[in-house]
């Protein structure tokens, strides 16, 4: 991480931007580590990258969600059921939902879409969420920043391995359920649409005329 910094400088905050605006907690916490480790990294300028990022992908994602409503959010597994998830804490939380949802595991990817269909004044969106950007990039920057001064380089290289490597596993783990659950669900109603074509009546043969 502090290798790339070094080689590419200010082209690795606009990294850093790019990553943020689809979701990108690892990264910040792992370039604000190297920032603390090395000095490549200003925890500064790093914040204010990942926070404009951060804001620019949750109002496009609001706008999809505005404009095209489901139908923006189709091809993200499981989104019909997050976005009701979503709505309901919206309706219960209004303005806190929007200056937490990024903290929010399993809804935050579709939480900023779920405003949008649920028809939020975007002016107000706009608002929460530049300051709800900026809660999140500064909370990910400096946790990454204080954690790397407690431990040694060679303990923060194994950390952030394990970590990396136990991210990938779940990752693994859970496209392989989905994929086994997506299967039996086939199967499911396969087996269903066979029991019903079998249960169902034939239809009445067509009566012969009499002859004349």
């Amino acid at each position: 991480m502090a290798e790339f910094w070094a080689e590419y400088g200010a082209v690795a905050y606009l990294v850093a931007a790019c990553w943020a605006f689809f979701e990108g907690e690892t990264f910040v916490l792992f370039a604000a580590a190297a920032g603390k480790l090395t000095g490549a990294v200003n925890p500064w300028i790093l914040m204010v990258s990942v926070w404009v990022g951060s804001y620019l992908g949750d109002q496009t994602w609001f706008f999809l969600g505005r404009r095209y409503g489901a139908k923006a959010l189709k091809r993200i597994p499981g989104a019909e059921k997050r976005v009701a998830v979503a709505t309901s804490f919206l309706e219960r939380y209004g303005a806190l939902f929007v200056l937490t949802f990024r903290f929010a595991y399993g809804i935050r990817n579709v939480a900023s879409a779920a405003c949008g269909i649920a028809g939020m004044d975007h002016k107000r969106f706009a608002f929460l969420n530049f300051f709800a950007a900026g809660i999140w990039a500064a909370s990910f920057v400096w946790i990454g920043w204080f954690v790397a001064g407690l431990f040694t380089p060679e303990q923060l290289i194994y950390g952030i391995g394990g970590i990396g490597l136990s991210i990938f596993l779940f990752f693994v783990i859970r496209f392989v359920l989905a994929r086994r659950k997506a299967a039996r669900l086939a199967r499911e109603q396969a087996s269903e649409a066979r029991a019903a074509t079998v249960a169902a009546p034939a239809p009445p043969a067509p009566e012969k005329a009499d002859a004349a």
